[in-house]
């Protein structure tokens, strides 16, 4: 990819990803607490069942959206009840605290190589997530220009709005930037709808691309061959 001057990424599931507290156990532990029983050996199941909620709404962040997707997946791991909402909603308040997530061990090393390449780095993540603070949780405090998460501007991904904003503030063309993500949909068709390029993140080896257009790549030390 000639002519990059900035890349983008996607936070979660591209650079950090969750702890026991978002797995089926942690699910469990939270819904007793409200008086919710729910079998956890259900979760990945649930999770791709809730999945839709998030595809078939308008582009604006609404925290209700995320708390009824949480209580969906409660709802789909047999969670019954009115602590099915109360549950929800303190998993989707923890979603924002960076103690419960890991950082992948290639992300370092890789975001290092490229600032020291001469590119300017920035983040753009559907979250609520405060990714000032986030950046000094996992210890990369100056590698990133700009961040613009989807709570404090208003509208997700793949809206190309939250793409452009990014751009005006890291002052870079859209043909010069690239964005970096787990999400074909939302990171990297919503990119190239607002004039980027697309990178696909595929940690799991589970994505189907069928346009050669679009560099898949399994860790983010693979970054730098396709850019």
């Amino acid at each position: 990819m000639a002519d990059t001057q900035a890349v983008f990424f996607d936070v979660d599931f591209t650079l950090i990803r969750p702890g026991p507290r978002f797995l089926g156990a942690g699910y469990a532990g939270t819904c007793a607490r409200h008086g919710v029983k729910v079998d956890p050996d259900a979760f990945e199941v649930a999770v791709a069942g809730a999945a839709a909620l998030l595809d078939s709404v308008e582009q604006l962040y609404h925290h209700q959206l995320f708390v009824n997707y949480t209580g969906r997946i409660i709802e789909l791991m047999g969670g019954r009840g009115a602590g099915v909402e109360a549950a929800a909603r303190e998993i989707y308040d923890d979603w924002a605290q960076h103690h419960h997530f890991e950082m992948y061990d290639d992300v370092p090393e890789a975001l290092m190589a490229l600032r020291a390449s001469g590119l300017r780095l920035g983040l753009i993540s559907n979250s609520h997530r405060c990714l000032e603070s986030f950046q000094t949780h996992f210890a990369i405090d100056g590698l990133m220009s700009v961040t613009v998460s989807s709570a404090e501007f208003g509208v997700m991904k793949p809206d190309p709005r939250i793409f452009h904003e990014a751009l005006e503030r890291m002052e870079v063309p859209a043909s010069g930037a690239v964005m970096v993500g787990d999400s074909l949909a939302h990171d990297v068709v919503g990119a190239r709808q607002a004039g980027m390029r697309g990178v696909l993140l595929d940690r799991s080896l589970r994505a189907t691309v069928s346009d050669s257009a679009i560099p898949v790549i399994r860790s983010l030390r693979e970054l730098a061959q396709v850019l």
